[in-house]
Order: structure tokens, then sequence, then C-alpha cells
């Protein structure tokens, strides 16, 4: 089985993040970076995926050089290779999508895992897109999957509940949180990885659909207000919430 782990490089989730001078952008100085939580849980799918049916688990990853840290986590964690789309330039998800599905159609792969979304931008397309460019299934927020006879049964999370879809590979599978327990890389895995090599690529280019306008920081907190002590402060609490924080 040919299987793709499309992975992304975002800042750790304990950097304190800035905006940058252009008011568009991210501050880099400073941020540590590491590998997307959310494609983590896709790259041990994968690695499941060909413990059951064989073949091998090519991660890809769309970014500058400093990408290369996150596709060695992947190694480590068992990838048998990894690609680098070089492209340093800020992509929004279409144009992200578009080099990924070009890469996921010249490799012909069997299924391709993501996650459901990155932690920077949050916007949860580029899977869908991927599979719409290359007309293949797409399945979301997945919580548990079997793949039989070439046909995946997924069980995926929607609002209130959950849904069990089943499509036909190829297929697009992005991971939500609760499809497995990522493995921790090994002490030789991590020594093989670094002796690995990265194999480098120039992306296909296409245009942005999206641009950013303007990034800020959210608002301060407000400092908190002591209403009253005993029953009689419930209508002023009402009032407030009415007239001031205008949300009943």
């Amino acid at each position: 089985m040919k299987i793709l782990v499309f992975v992304n490089h975002v800042p750790d989730t304990e950097t304190k993040v800035k905006v940058g001078a252009d008011g568009q952008s991210i501050d880099p100085a400073g941020v540590n970076y590491m590998l997307s939580p959310y494609d983590e849980f896709g790259v041990e799918e994968a690695l499941r995926a060909k413990q059951a049916f064989g073949g091998e688990v090519v991660v890809v990853s769309l970014g500058g050089e400093s990408n290369k840290e996150t596709l060695r986590k992947a190694l480590a964690m068992g990838c048998d290779k990894a690609v680098l789309l070089k492209d340093a330039s800020v992509r929004d998800s279409y144009a992200v999508a578009h080099a990924l599905a070009a890469y996921a159609k010249e490799y012909a792969a069997d299924i391709i895992f993501c996650g459901k979304q990155s932690i920077d931008y949050d916007d949860a397309q580029v899977g869908g897109l991927v599979a719409e460019m290359l007309g293949i299934a797409s399945v979301s927020v997945v919580v548990k999957l079997e793949i039989k006879d070439g046909v995946i049964t997924a069980e995926r999370e929607i609002e209130g509940g959950h849904e069990i879809v089943q499509a036909k590979l190829p297929a697009v599978i992005s991971a939500q949180k609760g499809l497995n327990e990522p493995r921790y890389p090994s002490l030789k895995g991590i020594m093989d990885a670094k002796r690995k090599p990265i194999e480098e690529r120039t992306p296909e280019s296409a245009a942005a659909r999206v641009v950013p306008v303007k990034m800020g920081n959210p608002p301060a907190k407000a400092q908190g207000k002591i209403v009253g002590t005993d029953a009689a402060a419930a209508a002023e609490l009402v009032r407030l919430l009415h007239e001031e924080a205008k949300v009943i």
C-alpha cells in the first residue's frame, strides 16, 4: 500500500506568539516550532496501516528549511521517506492544497492522512481541498478507522454525536484527537532519522484565494466586577448582561 501523510510545521503551543511588524503575519523571533498535533495522529494511523497491509509511508511537508525538523520527527516515529516541498512563502489553504495534491497525484497514493486542521491558522480546509483536486473521497474528523478490501469504514465526529461512513480507496483521511495514541520516537528511530535523506522538491505554485489583511491580538480581558453577594444582585447582573455585555 502506498501511504502519504501531510504534516505541518507550526508554532509550539507553549510559545507566546506576537504579531509581526507588517500586521499580517506572526513575528518568528523566538518562536519554537513543532509537528502539528493533529498531524501526529495522521502519522500514527499511517504507520498502523503499513503494519496491517505493508507498503511504505511517505511524509510530506510544504514550507521552508525549518520544516525538516518536523519531517525528521515523523521519520523517527517510523515513516520510510520524507519529502520537503520547499517554499518559504506564505500560502493560503488553496495554494497549499494545490502543491500537496500535485505531489499526491504523481505518487499515486492509495490513502492519504493528515490532521483535521493545523493549529496555526485553524482553517481545516487542506484535506478536503486535496481530495477535491484529486477527485477522491474525503472523510474528516475521523476518530475510528477500519480498512478492508479497498473500502474504509470511518467513524467521525458530528454535532451532537458520531457518524459512521464508508468510502472506497483512494481517499483522504483527516484525523481527529482520539483516533489513536501517537507513539514516541525510539532512540534508534531518532538516530536513524538523522541519517535518512530528505528529498527536496520545488512545489507547484498557485495564486492565493485568501489574502491576510490584518492580524492582531485579542482584546485584553476586562477587569472582573462584583455586583453583590445576595439574591438582590440577580437583577443587577441581568441588567449588566443586557446593557453592557449585550449577551442577553
